[in-house]
């Protein structure tokens, strides 16, 4: 008995000292925090606006680590539902920076390390923040594109310990930009990532950014830190950033540009063309509008419809909802089209449903953001098949017209 009593409570110190030096250890002066900011990469679209950790470095205690916000679980259950709904759990991970840096040497993104001017006291209470956090039960987090990120989180974490003695200067500046502006900015070359997030994005994505808004992005965190101060104990304001070096600088190259044919503006236009051709050849030359035609183009505009509708309802963070985009992808058009094109339709029904579908696009194209011209050039291509399915038929100028 007095042997298990002893073995458990050998366990039980063993068990509580490791719990302290996870999460009880006092930092020694030598030690130092930095702000650690990778480049954008081209690997896939959740690297293409960088990444921000916290690094720890304390020689005296053998310590080199990193916290990040950015991990998540390719396998988790549901994972494109969780994904869409903005739903899906990101959590607080630990590493060491050299285990990461081969990974972003290879895919050619920078990285730059900004050490930090804190002061024994802010720097043990940001790694006890920290270190709260990474503890299973906080681990977790809900990630918002625009409002909590793996860039954010890290600049809160930071604030928090500094307090009132950190100043930012273009915190509350108005920068100029909306939330999509600055997305845009990194979805330049990439065209078709860049037309599909502005379809699905909403009315609150346009919302002007100040300087506090703006650092959603790991290059906002990490020039407005350059340019914040932090006051110390003395009164004495000094600059936030006490060095600023590049670990890996990525090296210029000709990105690869997307074919011109594929480029979805151009896609988008050639299609326009054809239809717009196809449309009034037919009707100029046969007298027709193709019924077949307008199920299939209309039924397509009405599914995708229903789908941003959906991202509108199960997303919680907002940036989907109000989007102008419904103006021209009209989830109604699904089962409206049939109702206005059935074998029992008149010309008034008729008339009415292209009538207020063309008022739609022709709203739409005054309200979208969406970069390029495929707000304009899709819209233009529906809005001919509105103008010749309110005409009448050549011989007979009357309603309804022939369809095939």
């Amino acid at each position: 008995m007095n042997k298990l009593m002893y073995k458990l409570l050998m366990v039980l110190i063993v068990v509580v000292s490791t719990h302290q030096a996870s999460f009880g250890q006092t930092l020694s002066p030598s030690a130092r925090v930095s702000l650690i900011t990778y480049g954008p990469g081209d690997d896939d679209i959740s690297s293409a606006f960088g990444h921000t950790e916290i690094r720890f470095v304390d020689p005296a205690l053998g310590m080199d680590q990193d916290y990040s916000y950015g991990g998540f679980d390719y396998r988790a259950d549901y994972f494109i539902l969780k994904f869409l709904r903005g739903t899906l759990p990101y959590f607080v991970d630990v590493h060491n920076l050299n285990q990461v840096a081969y990974y972003y040497q290879q895919t050619n993104r920078s990285i730059r390390e900004q050490q930090l001017n804190l002061s024994p006291t802010q720097r043990q209470r940001l790694f006890d923040a920290l270190q709260k956090n990474y503890r299973p039960e906080n681990r977790e987090y809900r990630y918002k594109f625009y409002y909590d990120n793996c860039a954010s989180r890290p600049r809160d974490m930071i604030v928090e310990a500094c307090g009132d003695s950190l100043l930012i200067p273009s915190r509350d500046r108005m920068t100029g930009k909306s939330y999509r502006d600055w997305m845009n900015d990194y979805l330049n070359e990439r065209p078709w990532y860049q037309l599909g997030m502005n379809l699905a994005i909403g009315w609150p994505a346009n919302e002007q950014t100040d300087g506090w808004r703006a650092m959603y992005l790991p290059d906002q965190v990490h020039d407005q830190f350059n340019k914040a101060t932090v006051r110390q104990s003395n009164g004495q304001l000094i600059p936030l950033v006490q060095s600023d070096q590049t670990l890996f600088a990525a090296q210029k190259t000709f990105r690869q540009q997307v074919p011109i044919f594929f480029d979805p503006d151009v896609v988008f236009t050639i299609l326009g063309i054809i239809i717009a051709v196809f449309t009034i050849r037919r009707y100029v030359t046969y007298g027709k509008v193709d019924r077949w035609f307008d199920r299939f183009l209309f039924g397509i505009c009405g599914f995708m419809g229903w789908f941003l509708v959906l991202l509108w309802a199960i997303r919680d963070d907002g940036v989907t909802g109000w989007n102008p985009t419904l103006l021209f992808l009209m989830p109604l058009h699904l089962p409206l089209i049939y109702w206005a094109t059935g074998p029992t339709a008149t010309a008034r029904r008729r008339t009415m449903y292209f009538g207020i579908t063309a008022l739609l696009l022709v709203i739409s194209m005054f309200l979208s953001k969406i970069p390029g011209g495929v707000d304009i050039v899709f819209p233009l291509t529906l809005l001919v098949r509105c103008i010749v399915n309110m005409q009448p038929v050549r011989q007979g100028r009357q309603t309804p017209m022939r369809v095939a």
